[in-house]
């Protein structure tokens, strides 16, 4: 990543050239090797980073003047702390690779002629002038050690993560970096928790569907239809062609996942089973709760009542310890029904978009990325009132 931004960035080349420590971590711009003065005018050293904004795959820009700061509160050769540095105490988790960097503060000065700073070039060498002038000057310091640190991407997706990086979530995106995600199914449902899951950073994606793609897909599935590219074309092929650019790890299979399939399935940490057969429900249960899988079974029923549709969206959470209990409560439908009005025509795509971000917001909550407060294993949300019912873990 680091070649390609000197390559492509005037400003990023002058840093590297001139000597700086440079290091790129994701979205962020790092400069190890900055001297400074602590509170009792002893030699430190620090380092700076800054936000980067990409403007395509190989071209940066700043995001303000402000900068972040890896050290204790410098100060100059008077023995006080650096006038003019605004901001204050701050945290930033950056990948293993730079975890020698520990973000302390923030720093915020804008040059006074401009009030901006032109590029990256200009920053970062005001903040040297600013923090680590009184450090070269007191113990003739040098910063420009050349020490470029060229990080080997370990990242599954084909460009910078910036969508991470611009949150400061990097640390909790980390949670999902050992898992290989399932998904059985990619109709409406399960086409929507493959795009969220795609952009997940899990190690490996791994997609089941063996029907066609055909235009009333279209309507119940994310993403742009190319008529002349995708209709007739198998679902996992036409989802291979759209998600292959953005990832790596990723697999689609145009197959019908059955008791037979335990291949296919060796290594997967966790899946989602997105089908409307009850069927073919039962014998992937039974394939993955014998595997020890976790799951969640995302699903939805909806009836035409008074001229308007009602029903719910569900996710139901399984693993090997309460399978027994919530398979004896009956939440998932595990036989064919013999006149199923949501097979045949009610699936509406942001009721599908809904129930899957449900299912992939449950998944995220057991991986300790976002808060769970109770601990569902089985959460309905009503489309009539809106309201969501759940039976907690007990």
């Amino acid at each position: 990543m680091l070649r390609q931004l000197v390559s492509h960035n005037d400003d990023i080349k002058r840093l590297v050239e001139k000597g700086y420590a440079v290091a790129i971590d994701g979205g962020y711009l790092i400069v190890r090797d900055m001297p400074y003065l602590d509170s009792a005018k002893a030699l430190q050293w620090g380092a700076f980073v800054a936000k980067l904004i990409f403007k395509d795959s190989t071209t940066v820009q700043q995001e303000d003047h402000q900068i972040l700061f890896a050290g204790s509160v410098p100060y100059g050769i008077d023995g006080k702390p650096i006038p003019n540095l605004a901001g204050g105490p701050t945290t930033l988790a950056l990948s293993d690779d730079n975890k020698d960097v520990i973000v302390q503060r923030s720093f915020s000065n804008k040059p006074i002629a401009s009030g901006a700073y032109t590029d990256f070039y200009h920053k970062i060498d005001s903040y040297l002038t600013n923090i680590s002038g009184p450090a070269m000057a007191l113990y003739q310091a040098n910063p420009y050690t050349f020490r470029v640190k060229e990080t080997i991407p370990d990242s599954v997706f084909k460009f910078a993560d910036t969508m991470t990086s611009r949150a400061e979530i990097v640390e909790l995106s980390a949670k999902f970096k050992d898992d290989v995600v399932a998904i059985i199914g990619l109709g409406g449902t399960g086409s929507y928790v493959l795009d969220f899951v795609v952009k997940t950073p899990v190690k490996e994606i791994r997609a089941f569907d063996s029907d066609y793609y055909h235009v009333h897909n279209s309507f119940r599935s994310p993403g742009r239809l190319l008529s002349d590219g995708e209709l007739g074309k198998s679902k996992a092929d036409v989802y291979r062609d759209r998600y292959d650019n953005f990832r790596t790890g990723l697999s689609m299979t145009a197959k019908m996942i059955d008791g037979t399939c335990t291949d296919d399935l060796n290594g997967v940490t966790f899946a989602f089973v997105c089908v409307d057969k009850g069927s073919a429900r039962k014998v992937i249960f039974d394939l993955l709760l014998s595997m020890k899988i976790p799951f969640i079974d995302a699903a939805m029923g909806l009836q035409k009542h008074d001229g308007r549709l009602s029903g719910a969206v569900n996710a139901t959470r399984y693993t090997v310890e309460n399978a027994p209990e919530l398979l004896i409560k009956g939440f998932s439908q595990l036989v064919d029904a013999p006149a199923d009005e949501y097979k045949v025509n009610i699936q509406i795509g942001e009721l599908n978009a809904l129930n899957a971000c449900l299912a992939v917001v449950r998944y995220k909550q057991m991986r300790g990325f976002y808060r769970e407060d109770i601990p569902y294993d089985h959460l309905m949300l009503g489309i009539g009132d809106l309201k969501s019912a759940g039976v907690p873990n007990e």
